[in-house]
């Protein structure tokens, strides 16, 4: 079997719900990420250091590498990420953020 004939490629999305009670801790850790990123153009960092400041979310998309999830997984290559962090609205009694319900379900349907 060739290589071309072995390759696959596969969608893993992770879906993680935070809770953050430690605002200027994270907003600290964003801005010295930001700082130490030497391929952040000064204009760009000035922004990215003001979105840190006014939204955890945006604090934590600059914490958050999706490279790190899959770092030492043997035989596969990262081709493609992205990722996104927004603030929500959570209650962990709501049917919608019962995950084992999604597993599975529909699923079987697409097979």
């Amino acid at each position: 079997m060739s290589a071309t004939e072995s390759t696959r490629y596969v969608r893993l999305r992770v879906d993680v719900v935070l809770e953050i009670d430690g605002p200027a801790e994270l907003t600290e850790a964003a801005e010295a990420r930001i700082d130490d990123d030497e391929f952040m153009p000064e204009e760009e960092r000035a922004h990215a250091r003001e979105a840190a400041r006014e939204d955890s979310a945006e604090a934590l998309a600059y914490l958050v590498e999706p490279f790190d999830l899959i770092r030492d997984v043997p035989g596969i290559e990262m081709v493609q990420a992205s990722w996104s962090s927004e603030e929500i609205e959570y209650d962990p009694d709501a049917l919608e953020w019962d995950l084992g319900e999604e597993d599975g379900a529909g699923e079987d349907d697409d097979r």
